[in-house]
């Protein structure tokens, strides 16, 4: 991989924004945009960067579990499933 081809100065992404869509795209690697040498914004394919979130979404829910963890924020199997069954009792009858 080489990283020199993924960073790229505004003025190519203003005169070439199509062949660097279609990089972005083939490689599914994002492109780091600079302007006066310094990285100012990121370009990613739409798939990669839903993944991406995704995945910060996976790791924020493990944190959280975690915090609860540790500061005994837990239930048992038994008694969330008893609360679940409570809550949805007589919605379904």
């Amino acid at each position: 991989m080489n990283m020199t081809s993924d960073i790229k100065p505004v003025t190519y992404l203003k005169s070439r924004a199509a062949d660097l869509l279609n990089q972005i795209n083939d490689t599914r690697r994002p492109v780091i945009i600079t302007q006066n040498g310094e990285p100012r914004a990121v370009l990613q394919d739409p798939e990669s960067y839903e993944n991406m979130r995704n995945a910060i979404g996976i790791l924020k829910a493990l944190s959280q579990g975690e915090s609860d963890f540790k500061n005994g924020k837990i239930k048992s199997q038994g008694e969330m499933f008893n609360a679940i069954e409570k809550s949805l009792k007589g919605k379904f009858k």
